[in-house]
């Protein structure tokens, strides 16, 4: 919750890569808020205070999960919200001629975007900027087991990353009222 909060301030691409971990670590727990608090929450040194704000944070997404049919795969409304308007801030980037590096970026990631669909069988349907998410996390997550991740998927990564940064900045921007488009 304090991570989520803090990230959404700074970074939306680095707030929705951690609130699609935020589902996983749910699901490892079964969407049990009783093992989430007595496995996870107990293991953070956190004060009495923090640690029931942090089971009734992790409480409205267990029940969110529940009720939208999320425990076993996908992802919240509330993140696929932030995708939708990630998406149509990179379309509204692209058709403004006041973006060029913007632009430039994005031609520049469209290759791999479109290898990474035809690889991971995704729809033709799934927007860019998804499919974009789904390879920054889905190299997380192979990090994070320690396994290998060939120099040709590094570059891509690299690339995708520079970005959504940008888009992420732009949103950022955006949000403030400091975009022109």
């Amino acid at each position: 919750m304090y991570i989520s909060q803090e990230l959404r301030k700074k970074s939306i691409a680095e707030y929705l890569l951690y609130k699609w971990q935020v589902e996983d670590i749910i699901r490892a727990y079964d969407c049990s808020l009783t093992r989430l608090r007595r496995e996870y929450i107990a293991q953070f040194d956190y004060t009495d205070e923090q640690r029931e704000e942090m089971t009734d944070w992790y409480g409205d997404l267990v029940r969110m999960m529940n009720q939208e049919g999320k425990r076993e795969r996908g992802h919240l409304q509330i993140n696929q919200v932030v995708m939708q308007q990630l998406t149509e801030l990179n379309a509204e980037l692209l058709e403004s001629a006041k973006f060029p590096f913007y632009t430039s970026e994005y031609y520049k990631v469209l290759p791999y975007i479109v290898e990474l669909r035809h690889k991971g069988g995704e729809a033709n349907d799934t927007p860019e900027i998804e499919t974009c998410f789904n390879a920054l996390y889905g190299t997380m997550l192979l990090r994070l087991q320690k396994k290998e991740i060939t120099p040709d998927t590094e570059h891509a990564v690299k690339e995708i990353t520079t970005f959504i940064g940008m888009l992420s900045d732009y949103y950022q921007k955006d949000k403030k009222g400091e975009l022109e488009l």
